[in-house]
């Protein structure tokens, strides 16, 4: 077994350090969600925690951990005799993004419960993690079935096992611990609010500190066990005020005036729920019982104020994580005077450093309140052959959209879009299993040993089952899908009122996209070329970034930009190729311009530049969509007196459909998805 890098040993990340130390001290706390770039010693700090854990009792034998002191009386190994218990060390199971629902929560041997009556039960992770941590890495990417069951496990403590009539139940407590990039999608807010603590790690940025990583890094790979030995004597003190702190614990009073300064601080963030008071009444307790004290002082509540709430005052999925620390330090300083051990102001270097420190808002750029010059004429071309780029508009006000979906059934990753062929959702049908049965069809599976009772000698009341037998349930359900944006950045847009109802439109089917858990890209173009803003990923935080700080003007090189999204979904067809994708198209449909690659001045031209050729262009790169079959849409961003209907024939061309800015909206776009999925099953000519 290889030996971990020792906790005591991770430079920094004080706060990280700091919130895995009280889960060990009070494991009501309720866990810990890690948020940070990637390379910042999240997965090697969570792993070294383990090691610091003391030993948990356990019932001889006993594959589901049961406690001699108080064996679980529904323990399906039981009944425990109480009393005769053996140590053994706290475990850190691992949660794979990519595990099975079986590999969670166990499975049953079907064959041995429909042949014998018997429940044959291999228990899953969940077993595995009770009464220790509970280990998720990438978090954020979990898919949403198992978010499902882990919510279920972490609320009632237990976990259940139902199939065709057979149930088993085993306690499942543990300290769920999960790591995430945010550059990599967001979190499900069930499964956030889940988490008792939060803290965000970044890379030093200091030169000294840096370089001791390095050589402590350096020197582990090169002699893991004496680099490890060198750090045993800081270990073992962790290790033992962890234990007295835990003996501490019991005693710490948690007086009326901090549960005043506590209830006050989640209302002034106005938190969801009580689940955030709560928590940070633990976490408060558990600091002071860290610091060998036995009274809360008013820099506990503050510091678990910091760790405790910046995940849980998220109001949408692109507000920043944090909190306002001067609003925090008001609140606690008009609650301070009853507090019966607070009467010191909030120190705003309490244990561990102060954490969870605000992040500065996605406000509107520098250029948001004053209007830039227009540059484009009353049909939207630019009147200037040499264009300038334009300071970013501010988007609208986002709205609430409808569903757009592929048409067809798929076969992708689950999600809640389109349908498709997945493991969970409604039975249509059944099929031989391919590998391990996961979802048994018992109605087929009987048809099929039925007519060969009496060939195999049957003379009991079951079945003669045999494995040829079995059939595997086929369900229907929801997919995510690619979301590709493909937005017009050019001088005909760049009108500011326009670009940011454009923008707010966007924006909008972002979120929509977020609560669908698709994946999302952002290609643009403009100028003489275009450019992948943003490469398909999870993130539709990073997309709205990137959206936001989206600059106009010069030429509208229309199939440049469409050449660029047809590369980028080929790319992804090769990575992830049963995705599949949604094109939406973002342009007024002029087309000034086809070359693809971006000239040295960046100067767009007039429409004396344009011509018929580059519409020609676009219309042939379009024809490259409808001949793959993908799904598209075209929003139509023509505005002014003069209307040329160069959208409706560019989403002909794709063979999609057209929509206009108000089009999307959801009292409009019930329309929209009939006539997408109607223009979508209808044959194409190939180009």
């Amino acid at each position: 077994m290889t030996t971990p890098f020792p906790f005591t040993a991770v430079v920094g990340q004080d706060d990280l350090r700091l919130a895995l130390l009280l889960n060990a001290v009070s494991p009501a706390v309720g866990g810990v969600l890690v948020r940070g770039e990637k390379g910042t010693a999240k997965s090697t700090a969570v792993r070294a925690l383990s090691a610091l854990l003391p030993a948990v009792a356990v019932v001889p034998g006993c594959r589901f951990s049961c406690d001699p002191a108080a064996p679980d009386p529904a323990c399906p190994d039981g009944p425990h005799e109480p009393g005769g218990g053996a140590d053994r060390p706290a475990r850190m199971v691992e949660l794979p993004v990519g595990a099975s629902e079986d590999r969670l929560v166990g499975a049953l041997d079907i064959e041995r419960a429909l042949a014998e009556g018997v429940k044959a039960f291999e228990p899953g992770l969940l077993a595995d993690a009770h009464r220790g941590i509970l280990y998720v890495d990438e978090v954020n990417l979990l898919h949403d079935h198992l978010v499902d069951l882990l919510l279920d496990a972490a609320a009632m403590g237990a976990s259940y096992v139902e199939r065709e009539g057979v149930s088993v139940r085993h306690a499942a407590r543990f300290l769920l611990v999960g790591t995430m990039n945010p550059e990599e999608g967001e979190l499900r807010p069930q499964l956030l609010d889940r988490f008792g603590l939060t803290v965000e790690v970044a890379a030093s940025r200091e030169p000294e500190q840096r370089v001791e990583v390095v050589r402590r890094r350096l020197a582990y790979d090169d002699d893991p066990d004496g680099f490890a030995a060198r750090w045993a004597e800081e270990e073992a003190a962790v290790r033992q005020r962890i234990v007295a702190a835990r003996r501490l614990l019991p005693e710490v009073s948690l007086g009326d005036g901090a549960l005043r300064q506590i209830a006050a601080t989640c209302a002034a963030f106005e938190v969801d729920g009580m689940r955030a008071d709560i928590v940070m009444a633990r976490t408060a307790t558990a600091l002071a019982a860290w610091a060998g004290r036995t009274d809360v002082l008013a820099e506990d509540v503050r510091q678990a104020a910091l760790l405790a709430l910046p995940h849980r005052r998220r109001r949408n999925p692109f507000d920043a994580p944090g909190l306002d620390e001067d609003k925090l330090d008001d609140t606690l300083e008009q609650y301070a005077g009853d507090d019966d051990g607070g009467e010191d102001d909030p120190d705003p270097d309490g244990p561990g450093g102060g954490g969870g420190g605000p992040r500065p808002d996605d406000g509107p750029q520098s250029g948001g309140d004053t209007a830039a010059r227009p540059e484009a004429g009353e049909g939207g071309e630019p009147q200037a052959s040499g264009a300038r780029e334009q300071a970013a508009a501010p988007a609208a006000e986002p709205f609430r959209t409808k569903a757009l979906s592929v048409p067809g059934i798929g076969e992708g990753a689950a999600g809640r879009r389109s349908r498709a062929r997945t493991e969970h959702g409604r039975t249509t049908g059944a099929r031989r299993p391919r590998g391990t049965l996961t979802k048994l069809h018992l109605a087929a599976t009987v048809q099929a040993a039925a007519p060969h009772q009496r060939a195999r000698g049957r003379s009991g009341p079951g079945l003669v089952i045999r494995r040829d037998d079995l059939r595997q349930a086929t369900r229907e359900g929801r997919e995510g899908n690619l979301v590709l944006f493909v937005v017009d950045a050019s001088g005909s847009m760049a009108a500011r009122q326009r670009m940011g109802a454009v923008k707010g439109a966007v924006l909008s089917l972002l979120l929509d996209a977020y609560q669908r858990r698709d994946k999302v890209g952002l290609v643009t173009f403009r100028g003489a070329a275009a450019e992948v803003a943003l490469p398909p990923t999870s993130s539709v935080e990073a997309a709205a970034a990137r959206l936001g700080s989206l600059p106009t003007g010069g030429r509208t090189p229309l199939a440049a930009g469409l050449l660029k999204a047809h590369e980028v979904l080929r790319v992804e067809r090769l990575r992830d190729p049963a995705r599949r994708a949604l094109v939406v198209v973002v342009t007024d449909g002029r087309a000034t311009g086809g070359g693809v690659a971006r000239s040295a001045s960046g100067q767009g031209g007039g429409p004396a530049t344009g011509g018929t050729e580059p519409v020609a262009q676009a219309g042939r790169a379009a024809r490259l969509f409808a001949a793959d079959g993908v799904a598209s849409v075209v929003v139509d961003c023509e505005s002014g007196p003069v209307r040329l209907g160069l959208a409706g024939q560019l989403a002909g061309e794709l063979g999609g459909t057209a929509v206009t800015l108000d089009g999307l909206r959801a009292d409009s776009i019930a329309g929209l998805v009939r006539d997408v999925q109607g223009t979508q099953r209808t044959p194409r000519r190939a180009a």
